[in-house]
């Protein structure tokens, strides 16, 4: 099934951002209910602190590297969307971000 309109960048690096994060969010919490009763009282809520940031560290990179092997429907389902964002490159080769402010004016 082929794409309808492309998104916006912006939308795609939020949805690309997001959407793991909620994947490592709902397994962080998912490993904090099979954890026993004498640690989840000892750090009295810390638990989920961690976990899901350890979470998003391994789940993100994870589905980073299996994308361009899995299908564009679960792509879209684990990823957000199966298009990478674009952004351009200046003359230079690098990358051209525009959602950044200016950078403030040098003090002499």
């Amino acid at each position: 099934m082929p794409d309808s309109a492309p998104l916006g960048d912006r939308l795609v690096s939020w949805l690309r951002t997001i959407v793991p994060g909620l994947w490592a969010g709902a397994i962080g919490w998912l490993i904090g209910l099979g954890l026993p009763d004498s640690i989840t009282t000892a750090v009295d809520g810390l638990g989920q602190m961690v976990l899901i940031p350890a979470a998003l560290a391994v789940v993100y990179p994870l589905l980073r590297a299996v994308e361009a092997h899995l299908p564009p429907w679960l792509t879209r389902l684990l990823l957000g969307s199966n298009q990478p964002p674009s952004y351009g490159t200046s003359t230079d080769g690098t990358p051209i971000v525009t959602s950044l402010p200016p950078s403030p004016p040098a003090i002499d």
